[in-house]
């Protein structure tokens, strides 16, 4: 009999935790308390209704076509046949640049192309946001060209931050591939033989969103 693991890939999003420097973190609220709800229930009945302000790049996130491009799809447009359920495949990153060499010789096409650097171990410190691992031109010219149907990694941005052209994001997304990023416990995957899931609400006009990242091993 086969034991099925479950795999989170997403960190747990918390009031003001920062995930890109320059954006603000989220703000969780209560908008109707428990002892606020007293008077609309019976007895010892209550409610807590929450509130959270954030911007949608907040904690692990997928990129929507849109994100990149103004007619591009929304998160509205995605079929859940790249987003669940998603044949993977895990690639280790060597250094800070990772090239079209790292993916050569592996079976990328219609598969979840996940990309572990281990960067996700910074997590929570300035170190995450300096240095991070990042994918060159030609490894997302190369994911493109071997039909990957969706890119993820475990690092601060997919792209190199330093370049203002953003070259993974616009290829990827030009492509129609959806990028995750700031993933996390990529260490825990096989090479493959996993299946994964990163599906976000189907929300009109946003092209990024946070997600429940995760793997099934069997």
């Amino acid at each position: 009999m086969s034991i099925t693991r479950f795999i989170d890939h997403s960190h747990p999003i918390e009031h003001g935790m920062i995930t890109y420097q320059g954006l603000p973190g989220p703000k969780i609220s209560e908008f109707l308390t428990r002892a606020a709800s007293k008077e609309h229930y019976s007895g010892d009945t209550t409610f807590s209704i929450g509130s959270i302000d954030m911007v949608a790049n907040t904690g692990t996130y997928i990129d929507a076509p849109f994100h990149r491009y103004s007619e591009g799809g929304d998160l509205a447009k995605f079929s859940l046949d790249i987003l669940a359920d998603v044949p993977g495949i895990l690639i280790r990153g060597e250094g800070t640049a990772i090239d079209a060499a790292s993916f050569k010789g592996y079976d990328c096409r219609k598969r979840a192309v996940l990309i572990r650097s281990d960067w996700s171990r910074h997590w929570g410190t300035e170190q995450y946001f300096n240095g991070h691992p990042f994918l060159t031109r030609d490894a997302a010219e190369y994911l493109v060209r071997a039909g990957a149907v969706l890119v993820g990694i475990d690092s601060y941005n997919i792209d190199d931050t330093a370049d203002g052209t953003r070259p993974a994001h616009s290829l990827l997304l030009q492509a129609e591939i959806p990028i995750v990023e700031h993933l996390c416990h990529l260490d825990l995957l096989p090479d493959s033989e996993f299946r994964f899931f990163a599906v976000p609400p189907p929300i009109r006009g946003l092209g990024s969103f946070p997600v429940r990242a995760f793997s099934i091993v069997r």
